[in-house]
């Protein structure tokens, strides 16, 4: 099991960066959620096997939705939270 915060910054928001975030998630098995900060990045905390958290990341850096753009990806590996799903926050 592996848990991670993402900060993802760039054009981010407004773009449907947050339900393309969880739309990846739900593919790639990954629970947590995601909500925009007040800097106009987006933080995002995710968890699940370790395999599928990585792939998570790789598809986050890539910008899950083709018009938002990361421009900087800043992941931390923290403790679980014990997700059972992954959604969108305020």
């Amino acid at each position: 099991m592996r848990a991670v915060t993402l900060q993802a910054s760039g054009r981010v928001q407004g773009v449907g960066f947050r339900w393309a975030t969880k739309v990846a998630a739900d593919k790639c098995g990954v629970n947590g959620i995601v909500r925009n900060l007040m800097d106009g990045s987006v933080f995002i905390e995710a968890e699940g096997e370790d395999q599928r958290v990585q792939v998570f990341i790789d598809v986050i850096k890539q910008s899950p939705t083709d018009f938002g753009k990361v421009n900087k990806l800043i992941v931390n590996d923290v403790e679980p939270q014990n997700y059972h799903n992954f959604r969108i926050t305020n």
